[in-house]
């Protein structure tokens, strides 16, 4: 009996496996999460309602557009070799959609949906308040009040390294010092496009005399070269991270010695719960309004009363626990579901090629980059010496020399390391406003 069931077990064994047909194959490559017949599907929709102009030109319709862009340019950039380990889904999500603008092929339809998702609904502030919100109400108290007094230190040491080393290698290859301070650190270091080239564009021209228009066409291209050259160094710190585990905190700042992590027993273990999550969104959206209104009094800038806000009740143990898991896990959701179409959108509209591609040099990329590597730099030694762990210190010291919000998103989603956003936006607002004001300063003592 024992002798049969051995011949058979062995019988079934030497049976040959039935292969997979050619369309389970095909459905089996994945496109993001999505199988590839799936997507091509979902594509071509989308497509060809933009090309009959029956795209609906809300949020609906730019959602779509982003999407499908953003889950295919995220999928690639985490396959390419050498590209993958330097941030390549966000590089693509940017790069290819602002190249697709230059060269006129994103039609009018898609244009609109993208436009009305992105400015008119504000996606990206939405986006900001989720994680600002989530990643501060799910932090371990502890380490969110120590990291917040302790990254003054290497923002400010590094903004002044930045500065210093701009300023040799401008002088290097032939640039006047005022020009290379004014025209390509500032804008790197000056808070992003909105934030920070617009208002000094108004200031510049208040002083000199010329239109705001022309001084933005001569910062914008900095800006843009620094944000890329952030976000490579966001990437490359990433895997030296993975290479050297005892380097980072893998999106905490500080270490202690009763532990870093996120709060466990608040989020992570915590079953997903959609009533508490819709509640997040609440939340979110009413740090977002709070930090305006507040503005309106204060005269501080709206992002950063919101992420004081949410620090104050994070420190002060304000929140009920269950609305603290809810605002997490809408963060991990948002964070985790939407970063590469959002990236698509900033490619979109606020990444302009065609302004870059009017003065840049080779040089003049050299310039922007030694900005950045110092900021990065900075920020990796004197976390190290402040007891911080150095690559999440340089990410977040990295951020400075981002696009606003839309540099610290691309910055942090090339790390994988979105819960440092409230860091991240710190160092973005408070040090894109303190440089703002300074430059201006500056520039009228010596014009």
């Amino acid at each position: 009996m024992g002798t049969a069931r051995k011949l058979e077990t062995f019988s079934e064994y030497q049976q040959p496996k039935k292969s997979k047909g050619l369309w389970a194959k095909i459905n089996d490559v994945k496109v993001g999460v999505l199988p590839l017949p799936l997507y091509v599907v979902l594509a071509l929709i989308v497509y060809g309602a933009s090309v009959y102009n029956q795209l609906p030109p809300d949020m609906i319709g730019g959602f779509a557009v982003i999407m499908v862009m953003g889950i295919l340019l995220g999928d690639l950039g985490m396959k390419i070799p050498i590209l993958k380990d330097i941030g390549g889904p966000a590089i693509l999500a940017l790069l290819v959609p602002s190249i697709l603008v230059f060269y006129n092929l994103i039609n009018p339809a898609s244009m609109e949906a993208v436009t009305t998702l992105m400015k008119t609904s504000n996606f990206l502030y939405f986006y900001i308040s989720v994680l600002v919100a989530g990643s501060i109400l799910g932090m371990n108290r502890k380490v969110l009040i120590q990291g917040f007094t302790r990254m003054f230190i290497p923002l400010v040491v590094g903004t002044l390294a930045s500065v210093g080393v701009g300023l040799l290698v401008g002088l290097l290859f032939g640039y006047e010092m005022k020009h290379t301070f004014f025209y390509i650190i500032v804008p790197i270091i000056g808070g992003g496009i909105g934030e920070g080239i617009l208002p000094l564009s108004l200031g510049y021209s208040q002083i000199l005399g010329d239109s705001a228009e022309s001084f933005v066409s001569q910062m914008i291209p900095a800006a843009v070269i620094g944000n890329i050259v952030a976000v490579i160094c966001a990437g490359m710190m990433k895997r030296l991270g993975e290479s050297k585990p005892e380097l980072t905190g893998n999106g905490v700042l500080v270490k202690t010695a009763g532990g870093d992590k996120m709060n466990e027993e608040t989020n992570i273990d915590k079953p997903v719960d959609f009533s508490l999550m819709g509640a997040g969104v609440l939340i979110a959206c009413s740090f977002f309004i709070f930090g305006s209104l507040a503005h309106k009094f204060l005269g501080i800038p709206g992002p950063v009363l919101m992420i004081v806000a949410a620090t104050l009740v994070k420190s002060l143990q304000l929140m009920p626990k269950k609305m603290e898991q809810g605002s997490y896990h809408l963060y991990k959701f948002i964070s985790s579901s939407l970063t590469w179409p959002l990236m698509v959108g900033l490619g979109i509209l606020f990444i302009p090629l065609d302004d870059v591609v009017k003065i840049i040099t080779p040089a003049y990329i050299v310039i922007c980059a030694s900005v950045v590597i110092a900021m990065v730099g900075t920020g990796y030694f004197v976390g190290k010496l402040l007891k911080m762990y150095p690559v999440d210190a340089a990410i977040v010291t990295g951020c400075h020399s981002g696009l606003g919000g839309t540099g610290d998103v691309a910055i942090l989603s090339a790390s994988n390391r979105m819960s440092l956003m409230p860091f991240a936006q710190v160092a973005t607002r408070l040090g894109g406003a303190s440089t703002v004001i300074i430059a201006t300063l500056l520039m009228k003592a010596f014009s």
